[in-house]
């Protein structure tokens, strides 16, 4: 049985300062695509609209979008926004990953 993931409240805040003043407020998507130094990558972008198919999680009028083909590779895992003096990013925290690289965008399972 596959968990969906979550999404911290860090995360919807974000989107929401994204969207904030926007005519059209984004969605957050967040898919998992082979390749990466690790065997598989993290895809996050922002879209206009959900698929048909996609997993929607939504707070607040925010939007998290995840397709079906993703979903399995995110299964209990938390979509994160992180700021540190490096940078400001969204970040997944996925117990099913058993390796990843330094940028935490690439991970094996």
């Amino acid at each position: 049985m596959t968990v969906p993931p979550q999404v911290s409240d860090r995360a919807f805040a974000r989107l929401a300062e994204i969207n904030d003043g926007a005519d059209a407020p984004q969605a957050l998507r967040v898919a998992v695509d082979g390749g990466g130094c690790s065997g598989f990558q993290y895809d996050i972008k922002l879209e206009e609209r959900a698929a048909d198919d996609d997993l929607v999680l939504e707070r607040d009028g925010q939007k998290v979008l995840v397709d079906p083909v993703s979903l399995p590779f995110l299964s209990n895992a938390v979509i994160d926004f992180s700021e540190e003096l490096i940078g400001a990013r969204f970040v997944i925290n996925n117990p099913n990953a058993t390796s990843s690289c330094g940028c935490g965008t690439s991970f094996s399972m």
